[in-house]
């Protein structure tokens, strides 16, 4: 019988064997924590970490894919409350922020219906998610500001329709859904007004989000509430009797909020400092003067921009997809040592906060009032009556709390019977709701 001999290297290979093995184990753990890690990597649906309404998920990976659009990333670029933070330094934030706040509230408002016993599937959820998601993205820089400038018959609205509708062909149709929602041609009426109502999830979120940031407590409102509230009552939205002193006090906040932060008079002279800026520089543009520019900006201002030509090619659009206010702040930045004694002073004011003063009153003002100003403009800076006319703004703004004619916001009864806010309430008068006010801003540079 033959007796096997032990290598002399036995122990050594032994050691190198179980240390193969001991490799090759800890090869397979970290293959099996790659593909884990792989995979969480591909996992789209974040959670935001939101500092209004706390954690935000994303819910599935389409929606996280449009959120990543650059039409939609180029609200984080675009602040919110516009010039607002000249008065209210904390009103930084921006339209993307309100956009996945609003995004949120759906998805809390969708829960709640259903809970209600309402019938609203998978597609209509996520339609109306990606519809208020996107309902904003058609913003210019400065909120209304460049609509006003640079921009010619054609408001927000339309341009978000526009982008939508190039998303939706991007995506080989998956927008249809939520483009017939936003444009109200869906046959479930209430998906429609939680996107644009008297008491939509738009309105919830840039109350709550802009009285947050400004730090205006009389905007705050009981967001969680109205929520758990909504209903539905023949296709429509209401709110449960239960919640009548929430919606209440949300049409009180919203008024607040109008005239002592959105219309305040600071911000309305602000918006139209800028205004004329930005007028000033496309004047100057169309009569040959070079100006520094971005290239987006560079087209607006020596384009003539109007409806048409959004409508009829896009390279309006994708110039407009790229401005923002980065690129208003640069220029305006440049401009303040432009040869241009009308553009440079202007620009300078805005820079160094030396706004327009401003009146307010009922009517409308002296017309002699003005002339004496301009005079005086033409006067001190040596320029002429027309190009003095860019230190003076007249602005007439209204607003109302509640209007009657649109969605109305209903109250449901116990006993199944429904009736409009203004009707229900034992503490709103109608005519203080519905009333509209008017006031005139007259603002001026101070020489």
């Amino acid at each position: 019988m033959a007796v096997l001999k032990k290598s002399p290297n036995f122990a050594e290979e032994k050691t190198q064997r179980e240390k193969d093995k001991r490799q090759k184990t800890k090869d397979r753990k970290r293959k099996k924590i790659t593909l884990y890690t792989l995979k969480i990597m591909n996992n789209k649906r974040k959670i935001i970490n939101d500092p209004v309404f706390g954690f935000i998920n994303i819910p599935n990976d389409f929606v996280y894919d449009i959120i990543q659009h650059p039409y939609v990333q180029r609200l984080n670029r675009i602040k919110q409350m516009g010039l607002a933070s000249f008065v209210y330094p904390g009103a930084q934030h921006t339209r993307f922020q309100h956009s996945l706040g609003a995004m949120h509230l759906m998805g809390e408002a969708i829960t709640q219906l259903r809970q209600q016993g309402h019938e609203i599937n998978q597609q209509e959820a996520e339609a109306v998610r990606i519809c208020i998601l996107l309902h904003d993205i058609g913003h210019g820089a400065f909120s209304h500001s460049l609509e006003n400038s640079l921009v010619n018959g054609i408001n927000h609205e339309e341009l978000s329709l526009l982008m939508m509708e190039k998303i939706n062909a991007e995506t080989g149709g998956k927008l249809d859904l939520a483009l017939d929602i936003f444009k109200n041609r869906y046959p479930k009426k209430f998906l429609h007004q939680l996107v644009s109502s008297q008491l939509d999830m738009d309105r919830i979120d840039y109350l709550s989000r802009d009285s947050f940031f400004s730090g205006v407590s009389e905007g705050i409102i009981s967001t969680d509430r109205i929520i758990k509230m909504l209903n539905l009552h023949n296709g429509e939205l209401v709110v449960d009797i239960k919640g009548i002193y929430s919606i209440e006090k949300f049409l009180v906040a919203r008024r607040f909020m109008y005239w002592q932060v959105y219309l305040h008079k600071t911000s309305v002279a602000a918006e139209k400092l800028l205004m004329n800026i930005l007028k000033r520089a496309k004047h100057l543009a169309q009569s040959g003067v070079e100006l520094f520019s971005s290239p987006a900006l560079h087209y607006f201002l020596y384009e003539n921009i109007n409806k048409e030509r959004f409508l009829s090619s896009d390279e309006a659009l994708k110039n407009f997809a790229l401005l923002d206010d980065s690129d208003i702040l640069c220029a305006i930045k440049v401009w303040s040592d432009n040869s241009d004694i009308v553009l440079s002073t202007l620009c300078k004011a805005f820079m160094n906060r030396r706004l327009f003063k401003v009146e307010v009153q009922e009517k409308q003002f002296d017309p002699n009032r003005k002339t004496m100003f301009l005079e005086q403009y033409a006067k001190h800076f040596k320029i002429s009556i027309s190009d003095a006319e860019y230190f003076l703004g007249e602005e007439t703004v209204s607003t109302d709390t509640y209007n009657p004619k649109d969605d109305r916001i209903n109250i449901l009864f116990k006993d199944g019977t429904v009736k409009d806010i203004a009707e229900a309430s034992d503490m709103l008068n109608i005519n203080v709701l519905t009333k509209k006010v008017e006031k005139c801003f007259f603002c001026y540079y101070q020489i």
